[in-house]
């Protein structure tokens, strides 16, 4: 199970996020974004080595605030080929330099991803220590193989990762109260806080055969 430690980051997180959102082909706010904490849930890393955050995050720089779902994991060492993936890297209080990178790229995550959507893993409470998270809900979990090779393709409102002999497993990106749900049936769902404090429940990661 994954340690979460109080303590400090250097820059934060949403320092980091607030210079790298808008390089991404589906950001939607101004140059510089206004970011706030909505919600999020963590994977383990079953070898214990590479921290695993959904991030759930609200930019109001905009004419109106856009929530978007970031899945990042923290590492010690430089993630082999994943340069372009790198969102920055930030001095933690206890572990020192970690390397915060873009998770849809990241095979441990992408491994955890799929073994969530077919039900062969436990999400974990976003900001406390071997604490399952019950909010977050898997629906009709899809039989998935390990996943060995992949490819990543960012779209203008989601990144799809194909896996090699698996299923195709969306990142849903722009999270819109108003929008319908997809029309997909395996899907993981999770709550997130609104800048007008209401919760609302939306598709973050979803498996399409």
């Amino acid at each position: 199970m994954a340690v979460i430690h109080r303590t400090t980051m250097s820059p934060t997180k949403l320092d980091l996020l607030t210079e790298w959102l808008p390089s991404r082909p589906w950001y939607r706010g101004a140059q510089r974004p206004r970011l706030a904490k909505a919600g999020g849930f963590r994977l383990d890393d079953p070898a214990g080595e590479v921290g695993i955050e959904f991030m759930v995050v609200t930019d109001d720089s905009g004419a109106r605030p856009v929530t978007y779902h970031l899945p990042l994991t923290y590492r010690g060492a430089e993630l082999p080929g994943g340069a372009h993936a790198l969102v920055g890297t930030s001095e933690h209080g206890v572990l020192g330099l970690r390397r915060i990178y873009d998770g849809s790229h990241d095979p441990v995550a992408v491994a955890q991803i799929a073994a969530l959507l077919s039900g062969n893993t436990q999400p974990q409470a976003q900001s406390a220590s071997d604490t399952p998270d019950p909010s977050v809900v898997v629906t009709n979990p899809v039989s998935a193989s390990d996943v060995a090779e992949f490819a990543v393709a960012d779209g203008i409102d989601d990144t799809e990762i194909a896996v090699v002999g698996g299923p195709l497993l969306r990142v849903h990106r722009r999270l819109d109260p108003e929008a319908p749900p997809p029309g997909v049936t395996v899907t993981v769902t999770a709550p997130w806080r609104g800048t007008d404090d209401r919760v609302t429940r939306s598709v973050l990661l979803s498996a399409h055969h």
